[in-house]
């Protein structure tokens, strides 16, 4: 088993940690990336963890404001997860735009840093389901990248799970804190890493109505898509104004006890 002693994590909202809250955390975030480092802190001594993530950011943004200052510290693991901003776009170049997360992980393998990349799942909310095909090709061409470079690929398209609303935020964009849960020990499996924690697992959820879930549509609709598209014509973004959580390599707090793990 690898120990890593410097982890820095670079991405958007589901990197910050948007959609388990916890207001004695930087940005009042925990996040499966902070539950990660909680495993990796009992495997070494000297273990420092940084978390440069902003919500809202798309892969342009990460590499340009965050892959410098995660690669200055060193890092011996690098997780980069993105391009949903970017997917959810009218237009999108997949190619260029995998092509410019190709350069960052060939960047971080040269300071030494294993790098965890993601394929993005099957969405729990009907309205995206019209992206699959585009999200499957991003897909293919992740893995592509992970077999040229020292890298290793959390895939959460063949999660079979991720159509539990469980695992969801009410935005129906980010994890819960129980999905939150789910995908660290995803990432800890991936990377061989022993956390302790059983197979996940959820009981079978209750039947919802055909009238119960065309109500929460259009109430998530109306809470959630509209702002959304307001941000969108207005050029504004949920990320503005927000800063890196963990800026610098630290020890973290706490330790990963799975408590969250009920539903």
């Amino acid at each position: 088993m690898t120990i890593f002693h410097r982890y820095a994590a670079i991405g958007d909202s589901w990197t910050e940690g948007v959609g388990d809250p916890d207001p004695t955390r930087p940005n009042g975030l925990r996040g499966w990336a902070d539950r990660v480092a909680e495993v990796l802190t009992t495997r070494s001594d000297d273990f420092g963890y940084a978390n440069f993530a902003i919500r809202g950011h798309r892969v342009h943004e990460i590499i340009e404001q965050q892959l410098d200052p995660a690669l200055a510290l060193s890092p011996d693991l690098l997780t980069f997860q993105g391009a949903g901003n970017d997917i959810l776009r009218t237009k999108v170049d997949l190619d260029a735009l995998v092509a410019g997360i190709d350069t960052a992980v060939g960047r971080a393998n040269a300071v030494g840093a294993t790098v965890v990349l993601f394929t993005h799942g099957a969405a729990a909310s009907g309205p995206f389901s019209a992206l699959r095909g585009r999200i499957a090709i991003f897909n293919e061409l992740i893995r592509e990248v992970v077999d040229t470079h020292d890298a290793v690929l959390v895939d959460n398209w063949r999660i079979s799970e991720a159509s539990d609303t469980r695992l969801w935020d009410v935005d129906r964009v980010h994890l819960s804190p129980i999905g939150h849960h789910r995908a660290a020990l995803e990432v800890l499996d991936t990377l061989g890493v022993p956390h302790g924690h059983p197979s996940f697992g959820l009981p079978a959820a209750e039947a919802v109505s055909r009238r119960e879930r065309l109500r929460g549509d259009l109430d998530w609709a109306r809470t959630f898509v509209g702002p959304w598209a307001y941000r969108r014509f207005t050029g504004r973004s949920t990320g503005d104004g927000v800063r890196p959580k963990r800026p610098q390599l630290l020890p973290i707090q706490g330790s990963y006890d799975g408590d969250d793990a009920r539903a």
